[in-house]
């Protein structure tokens, strides 16, 4: 495998399946699949997953609740995606551990970085909720924030588009896919990867970052076995 430790972020949208809110079965038990295969190929793996299926401080703003308890729902979202991932890890036969950024025991045990290393090198798959714990910081920025200090090889960003686009494919059909560009370029053409806090982190602490789309069963092994697919974010 091309990476030893990877840090894997994964969309909460993305768990709701076709249903648009909630969580789908169907895309849990693929993830796990596709987790187990990486497992099995002695890849490490820490997950961190957002919580937009079930609730998204942001949504909550425009409904009149406080930023920062809109924020706290958001955070307690992203640990329910948490167990129902582990749940879904632990029926396939892969162990996994919840760590949680703020204590919620026996929920999930409170994060530390010793912690999260050592059960990765016991061949736990390792998934960290509750975002930074923070108000006003994104599940990616979060992201970035664990891939750093577990000191991931790379940041997996799995979405359900497949790769970074000159434009939102979605939207402008003209569009054309990166197979790699630079942190720089992205600055410049202001692209919208990520958070612009999630973003930096990478970039300053030498993390590069990968695009790709996981809900194509098979995407993940692709990838780690060196595959072009995605679109890769150098330094």
């Amino acid at each position: 495998m091309k990476y030893k430790r990877i840090l894997l972020k994964l969309s909460g949208e993305s768990l709701a399946g076709g249903n648009g809110h909630g969580l789908s079965t169907d895309v849990l038990i693929s993830y796990a699949r596709q987790i187990k295969e990486a497992v099995a190929e002695g890849v490490q793996i820490g997950i961190v997953i957002g919580g937009g299926n079930i609730f998204r401080g942001l949504q909550g703003v425009g409904r009149g609740f406080d930023r920062v308890k809109g924020d706290q729902m958001g955070m307690l979202a992203t640990i329910i995606n948490s167990l129902a991932l582990s749940s879904a890890l632990e029926a396939e036969g892969v162990k996994s551990k919840v760590l949680t950024s703020f204590c919620t025991e026996p929920v999930g045990e409170y994060y530390s970085k010793a912690k999260a290393v050592e059960y990765l090198n016991a061949g736990y798959v390792v998934i960290i909720g509750g975002g930074t714990s923070n108000p006003y910081f994104s599940t990616d920025t979060a992201s970035a924030l664990r891939g750093i200090e577990i000191e991931a090889d790379i940041m997996f960003k799995g979405t359900r588009v497949d790769g970074i686009y000159t434009a939102d494919p979605e939207k402008d059909p003209t569009a054309t896919k990166f197979k790699t560009i630079s942190f720089d370029e992205v600055y410049q053409r202001g692209l919208k990867i990520m958070d612009l806090t999630a973003f930096t982190l990478c970039r300053e602490n030498k993390l590069p970052l990968v695009v790709f789309d996981m809900d194509t069963e098979g995407n993940l092994m692709r990838i780690l076995s060196g595959e072009e697919i995605g679109t890769v974010v150098t330094l």
